[in-house]
């Protein structure tokens, strides 16, 4: 019963939402990234460490239910903290940055390299000169739906991870 009362729950918040027209009805949505309409996106300040960094997103698309999105990212040379509060997959394009995590591991991404960041963590970003990447991000699913996909998952042997 709890779960038919999660899962109603969570349906009428999601029918409830307004979603963005133009996105939820294309199937595809194309664009370079380029050409994306850029706007600046300052960094919190009590985030810098170090330098003046100024960094601009370029938003590509967001899904109809709002729980991923697809930007372009740039920032200028720079010490910061961040924190990820979305799951965020990064492809660096161009440039490259010095990322420090909670743990102190420390890892230099460069152009064509892949990083995954989960929410709710934080890292430091120390930048050179430049750095672009593309982020794919994805709100994580509350805490108990997320324990039902892990139960899930172990149910059907461990959850092999195809495409």
């Amino acid at each position: 019963m709890p779960f038919k009362l999660l899962m109603a729950g969570m349906a009428a918040v999601l029918l409830a939402q307004p979603k963005r027209q133009a996105q939820a009805d294309a199937p595809m949505i194309a664009a370079n990234g380029n050409n994306l309409a850029f706007r600046a996106a300052p960094i919190n300040p009590d985030w810098i460490i170090r330098g003046t960094p100024l960094a601009r997103v370029g938003e590509h698309s967001t899904s109809g239910d709002e729980a991923s999105s697809t930007a372009v990212w740039d920032c200028t040379a720079g010490e910061f903290r961040w924190y990820f509060g979305w799951d965020e997959t990064v492809v660096i394009q161009d440039g490259e940055v010095n990322v420090t995590d909670a743990d102190g591991n420390q890892r230099l991404l460069r152009a064509g390299d892949i990083a995954y960041f989960r929410a709710g963590t934080w890292s430091t970003w120390r930048i050179e000169t430049y750095v672009r990447k593309v982020a794919f991000l994805r709100k994580p699913f509350p805490g108990p739906l997320a324990s039902l996909y892990r139960l899930r998952n172990a149910m059907r042997g461990g959850g092999q991870k195809t495409l």
